[in-house]
């Protein structure tokens, strides 16, 4: 704060004459006052201070700022226009035109900008000054012209302006208006008086000197046009409009989830809305997901604000908006979103107890996907037929067991669901294996009773089992052969009789899974072959029969000698016997069993018509050794020695025979 600095006067003065300065400060008590005259400093210390000589001249109060300085200045000019120190509008203003000599009578002329004033007289008298007294005034007389004097009108005060406090008020909050103007330190004694209009209307309250008006609860209906006056009896002065902004304060938003669907998924887009009902805009929104912010909107004229998310699995979780509009912040009530994962392509897994699967088994179908919000739905299907389903409440997969049978075989592929769509596994193949059953021996002959030279055929067959199967035909235990049924059935094997043939026959079917036998056929040959081959057959059978008369008989007389051998005295170990002597038959590889040559369905049977001759050795422990191999091997029971003759081509049998070897 500084202090005014005020002549009572003109700045040009009469030498001779005296001034008088003023120093005060307008609403204080000024106590130790300093005066100054060219910087230095003077003895008076008293508010005012009478002066007659020229010079700079300034006053500081208590521990205040210096005023500014005023120049003086006292002349001795013949003529001279004394105005005063400042004016202000509506002030009454006195221009005095002194001249030196004081005795002499002489016409005065004002001028303003070089206009004559009409006036007479020493002084000239400006009432009520305005802007349109501004200019520079001189007078005249008959012997000289006076120094010009610059007449500037000063406002009084300003254009006053209405303030409010708080300039945002809140909706029921006390409100201060205060009607802002500044009187100039050199009219502090004028007295302003202060009016408060509304919507152009006079407040009830009576215009008075204090430039507030207090309001106790301003509401939003009183958010509208104000305005103040400040003036004197003669000067008013009205400020602008001001608008007062009463700030409603927010109301709790509500947040709400705008989905494609029902159920939020994956890849979807969704829209966050946030709004206040009530609330002053703007109105800035922010929207948070697990209290981490994920954006924010201003509604400038106020209503909500949206934001826009593309859903990933991580945006599960809990959503808030908060609304505020610079007062106090109000947040929404927590959403929680459940983001759907769509499932994945399924997995399906066959568990089995082993590499192949076999009726009786029990599989286990295990369905799972690798993504997936719960609860997932797995659905199994067979060939296109539901077999039945299981739901994984908290993910991960699904079991379903099935205990084969042969229908069972085919293709096998599951199906996972959730909320959000289904997806189906790739197709997976079983083949079940039945094993076969107990297979069946059928024993087919031309005739009723089989004689040799027939041609039997053996027919083996398992009514159930997985091809292929494979066959195998038995004599006594005895492989005869094997044949393959690729596509399941039976197989065949066929074979042409003797009377050796008589005897337990059987089949085994095997699947690689599982082997099974047969029971036992007894096939039973009796007599000869009937006169197929015509008198040549006949012969050939006498001959046949000559040949086992011959051996019989050697046979005994072989047996007799042993038998005399025995009774005789030891001889000479080392007597060879002569060539002379009877020598016992030798057999070269003749088998206690001549092989059945087996004939399978596409395999032609033998041409030729072939005769065995049975002939018995008897057995007796030779009473002396005997260093060379035997001639007849020693097989358990009874050796039996077959001699084969082959029947040669006759007319009626040519087309199935063989020529000889």
């Amino acid at each position: 704060m500084v202090p005014v600095f005020m002549p009572l006067w003109a700045i040009l003065l009469v030498l001779g004459d005296t001034v008088t300065l003023s120093c005060h400060k307008p609403g204080f008590l000024l106590y130790q006052i300093k005066w100054y005259h060219g910087g230095k400093l003077l003895s008076h210390n008293t508010n005012t201070f009478q002066v007659n000589e020229s010079g700079n001249f300034k006053c500081q109060a208590d521990n205040l700022l210096p005023s500014k300085s005023v120049h003086l200045e006292f002349s001795n000019a013949q003529l001279i226009l004394q105005a005063p120190f400042e004016v202000f509008e509506r002030d009454s203003v006195v221009l005095k035109c002194q001249e030196k000599k004081r005795t002499s009578r002489s016409n005065i002329t004002f001028y303003r900008n070089g206009q004559h004033l009409p006036h007479q007289g020493t002084e000239y008298h400006i009432q009520n000054a305005g802007l349109q007294h501004n200019g520079d005034y001189r007078c005249n007389n008959r012997y000289a012209s006076s120094n010009k004097v610059k007449i500037q009108v000063q406002e009084l005060f300003p254009r006053p302006v209405l303030l409010a406090r708080p300039s945002q008020p809140t909706d029921g909050s006390p409100v201060n208006l205060t009607c802002d103007t500044q009187l100039s330190p050199q009219k502090s004694n004028v007295q302003l008086k202060f009016c408060f209009l509304k919507d152009n209307l006079i407040s009830r309250q009576v215009c008075s000197q204090d430039p507030e008006y207090h309001i106790p609860a301003i509401r939003k209906e009183d958010s509208t046009s104000y305005r103040c006056k400040a003036g004197t009896s003669n000067i008013w002065k009205t400020s602008r409009p001001f608008q007062i902004p009463v700030q409603i304060p927010v109301s709790q938003p509500t947040l709400t989830l705008r989905t494609p669907r029902t159920q939020a998924v994956v890849g979807d887009m969704i829209e966050l809305h946030c709004e206040a009902p009530r609330g002053s805009p703007p109105i800035l929104y922010q929207f948070y997901h697990e209290n981490i912010i994920l954006g924010r909107h201003t509604a400038p004229s106020g209503g909500g604000a949206s934001f826009n998310l593309s859903l990933t699995a991580e945006h599960s979780g809990n959503y808030l908006c908060e609304a505020t509009n610079g007062q106090e912040a109000q947040r929404s009530v927590t959403i929680t979103l459940n983001v759907i994962v769509p499932v994945s392509h399924p997995g399906l897994t066959l568990r089995m107890p082993r590499t192949q699967a076999v009726v009786g088994d029990t599989v286990e179908l295990h369905c799972e996907v690798l993504t997936g919000s719960p609860p997932i739905q797995y659905q199994f299907y067979h060939e296109n037929v539901n077999l039945g389903n299981s739901s994984a409440l908290s993910g991960g997969g699904a079991s379903f067991n099935l205990f084969l049978t042969e229908e069972h075989s085919g293709n096998y592929f599951c199906e996972a669901s959730n909320v959000a769509g289904a997806q189906q596994s790739e197709a997976v193949s079983i083949k079940v294996i039945v094993p076969v059953s107990r297979p069946v021996l059928t024993l087919r002959a031309p005739k009723a009773q089989v004689v040799v030279g027939d041609v039997v055929e053996l027919l083996c067959e398992a009514l159930s089992g997985s091809p292929p199967i494979l066959y195998q035909f038995y004599y006594e235990n005895i492989t005869l052969g094997n044949s393959s049924a690729p596509f399941g059935g039976g197989a065949f094997f066929n074979f042409s009789v003797t009377r050796e043939h008589s005897g337990n026959y059987s089949c085994e079917a095997n699947n690689r899974l599982w082997a099974q036998q047969s029971d036992k056929v007894t096939l039973f040959v009796t007599g000869l072959t009937g006169d197929r081959s015509g008198s040549v057959a006949a012969g050939l059978t006498g001959v046949l029969l000559s040949m086992v008369v011959l051996a019989a008989g050697a046979l005994l007389f072989h047996c007799w000698l042993s038998r005399k051998a025995g009774r005789m005295p030891a001889s000479d170990p080392t007597r060879r016997p002569s060539d002379s002597e009877p020598q016992e038959p030798t057999y070269s590889n003749v088998s206690g069993w001549v092989e059945l040559q087996p004939v399978y369905s596409n395999v032609n049977s033998l041409g030729g018509d072939v005769v065995y001759s049975e002939v018995r050795r008897c057995t007796k422990e030779r009473p002396y050794a005997v260093a060379s191999v035997p001639l007849v091997p020693e097989n358990k029971g009874s050796p039996v020695i077959y001699t084969e003759v082959k029947v040669a081509c006759t007319s009626a049998s040519k087309p199935n025979c063989q020529p000889p070897q």
